[in-house]
């Protein structure tokens, strides 16, 4: 069995490079997604390099190669959108509020106290910010500042959260 050093690659697979990255980019259309399954395609002909050699007709092979990695690329984007937009559809208008009314409510209950406060009476009870100025004898700009930072933390966490489901739904999926 013969060896296929890294000069012998050079000129008999990574010649194909621009091919293969033209058609990988018919195939996916963004540029970047289309560099990175190149990318990819290489490093696994690299690794198999030794059997690689046994290939005669090597254009036709990494070509081949492109196509099914783009296949599963699209495949898996595929999957992965009709599973988000089935959560969309049947988690979010079933379970989906819920769960997040309760997170909301465990984020608001960590909050420091007077942004707790202000945000319970603003956001759960729907108070105007006048009479939440009355009910926890505060300045107007005090429950608008407390009302503002406590949101943004909610907010900021929700989206840690958020950011991270959809992350292992994409690595999942």
């Amino acid at each position: 069995m013969s060896q296929m050093n890294q000069d012998i690659f050079k000129k008999t697979v990574f010649v194909f490079k621009d091919k293969m990255y033209r058609f990988a980019k018919s195939m996916l259309t963004d540029t970047d997604d289309a560099y990175d399954l190149v990318q990819e395609v290489m490093m696994k002909l690299w690794q198999m390099r030794d059997e690689l050699a046994q290939v005669t007709n090597k254009e036709a092979f990494v070509i081949r190669c492109v196509r099914n990695e783009a296949m599963n690329r699209l495949k898996h984007a595929k999957v992965v959108q009709l599973y988000q937009y089935t959560l969309q559809e049947g988690v979010v208008t079933e379970h989906y509020p819920a769960l997040t009314k309760e997170l909301i409510q465990r984020l608001i209950a960590a909050l420091p106290e007077k942004q707790k406060m202000v945000m319970h009476l603003r956001d759960i009870e729907e108070y105007e910010i006048a009479e939440i100025c009355e009910t926890l004898d505060l300045e107007e700009s005090a429950v608008r500042v407390n009302l503002s930072r406590a949101r943004q933390r909610v907010k900021g966490q929700l989206q840690k959260i958020f950011d991270y489901e959809k992350r292992q739904i994409n690595r999942n999926g």
